[in-house]
């Protein structure tokens, strides 16, 4: 009893001192750490000036650190696997694309999509067929007619891009297709889009398959062909595909996007879903995406999931056609 009478009085001394000092007990909300964003490609390539951007933004949103780290390697698969070798504590934020769909759907990679949550889709980034302007061969035209040629020679012309079995890559075999000239044109890969963009300033590709935001601030290149319904703002004097009587290219796009590994707290996931709510409508991420001409969106783990579900299906269609895939 007496053990008993000194409990209730320590606990009531507790209390008291919580009154007087206005102690309020409670629960650490999330993050309570830095979180880390995983860039699966090098510093400078596109989803990683994204993702230091966001890091920024983020940062003076919420008075929390986020530290951008670039894993690279197989298209993005690398990556991946790092991040499922971290706990699901919602400390590790995946930057992802698109063509990192493609490449795992093309690639004997036994990640699953199931193994991730797909956070946040963040922009939308229309197809480019891109080319060096001071080239022989830099228009639609020509390089049609460039591609007829070398198909008469037994050649074949060279279009360059980041990651074989990637979105870029599978764009450019549904542009061969839609234009006629499958057997006259071969994709050579390389490790990223600079190191691809490289190789066509050099003239030794003859086409770039990108994005707008791949040439901001670089004269040098042009686009001849763009997938979309209707020009950009940017480049009025730019032909969509419909324009060059291709048809089915009209709504290619480079999503861009952050995931994570599956079975992350709630608080984790509610801290996510206002903080990329709120990113949408903040001026300097609505600035940035401007100034790399992309269209800002926010899909929510449900639209974005399915969206990843879909072009994993098409990947596999496509790749099975191409005989990437048996």
């Amino acid at each position: 009893m007496k053990r008993q009478l000194l409990h209730l009085a320590a606990a009531a001394a507790i209390s008291a001192l919580i009154v007087v000092l206005g102690v309020i007990p409670t629960q650490a909300a999330f993050p309570e750490k830095p979180i880390t964003i995983v860039v699966y490609v090098a510093p400078g390539g596109g989803i990683d000036v994204d993702s230091r951007k966001l890091a920024d933004i983020g940062h003076k949103m919420t008075g929390k650190t986020f530290v951008v780290k670039n894993v690279t390697g197989a298209g993005g698969v690398v990556a991946m696997k790092h991040i499922l070798e971290q706990p699901a504590d919602g400390y590790t934020l995946f930057a992802t694309t698109k063509s990192v769909i493609y490449t795992l759907a093309t690639s004997k990679s036994d990640i699953k999509l199931t193994d991730f949550e797909w956070t946040a889709m963040t922009q939308s980034d229309p197809e480019a067929i891109i080319t060096n302007r001071d080239l022989p061969v830099h228009t639609w035209a020509q390089i049609m007619a460039d591609a007829k040629d070398k198909c008469a020679k037994g050649e074949r012309q060279i279009w360059v891009g980041p990651a074989a079995g990637g979105y870029d890559h599978i764009m450019s075999m549904k542009t061969w297709k839609a234009a006629g000239i499958e057997k006259c044109a071969k994709y050579v890969p390389f490790k990223g889009g600079p190191d691809a963009m490289i190789e066509l300033l050099g003239g030794r590709g003859t086409v770039y398959v990108g994005n707008p935001r791949d040439i901001v601030g670089q004269p040098q290149f042009m686009i001849a062909a763009l997938s979309r319904n209707s020009r950009m703002k940017a480049y009025p004097d730019t032909p969509v595909f419909k324009e060059l009587n291709i048809k089915g290219l009209d709504d290619e796009t480079m999503w861009r996007g952050f995931a994570i590994k599956k079975g992350i707290p709630e608080e984790a996931r509610k801290f996510y879903a206002e903080f990329f709510d709120k990113l949408m409508k903040n001026p300097d991420w609505i600035a940035h995406s401007d100034d790399m001409q992309v269209d800002p969106v926010y899909y929510g783990p449900d639209k974005f999931g399915k969206i990843v579900e879909n072009d994993k299906a098409e990947a596999i269609e496509w790749a099975k056609a191409a005989g990437i895939l048996k």
